[in-house]
């Protein structure tokens, strides 16, 4: 029986795939992040327009927010001042000025948040969707109870970053 357990396990581990990336590249789902566009990256002004929901008492139906998109390595994060939220996001897609990416936040043990955004970025604003899943889980068996959802229109204007033109500065007179 013993024997039989050790041969499972050694066939598990000679079956399963190894990825090793070096530091000159890292794959995200698939995607170089070198792909993505430099424009992505900055603060963002994001207004929200509630779309539909299944549950109209816990998604508003508009908002604005501050997200600030930055890369370090081979990592890139959004963070929003407002709300105290920082997560790394996951790019599933890069075609052309088309970016998908997905986040997902953990709260407490019984509540998780995927947020799925859709973009198509132009060089100072973006409109795009934003895809979110609340579920409740349950904290015995770690099975979803309830799944609460919403679809937002979503609009981006970049307020700072690398493509942001600096405004000319004149010269004041010295005294």
């Amino acid at each position: 029986m013993i024997k039989k357990f050790f041969l499972l396990i050694l066939i598990i581990f000679a079956t399963t795939p190894f990825v090793f990336a070096g530091e000159s590249y890292t794959l995200k789902a698939g995607i170089s992040i070198d792909k993505i566009p430099q424009e992505f990256y900055g603060t963002w002004r994001v207004t929200s327009t509630l779309i539909s929901s299944n549950n109209d008492e816990i998604f508003r139906k508009n908002s604005v927010d501050l997200w600030n998109l930055s890369r370090v390595g081979d990592v890139i994060t959004l963070d929003n001042p407002f709300s105290g939220a920082h997560a790394s996001i996951m790019v599933d897609e890069v075609n052309n000025r088309l970016i998908k990416f997905k986040k997902i936040g953990a709260y407490d043990n019984s509540k998780k948040l995927t947020d799925i955004v859709e973009l198509t970025l132009a060089k100072e604003t973006f409109t795009g969707i934003n895809k979110l899943k609340f579920d409740t889980i349950s904290e015995v068996d770690g099975h979803v109870i309830k799944s609460d959802t919403a679809t937002y229109g979503l609009t981006g204007e970049k307020i700072s970053g690398d493509s942001i033109k600096p405004q000319k500065r004149t010269k004041l007179p010295s005294h």
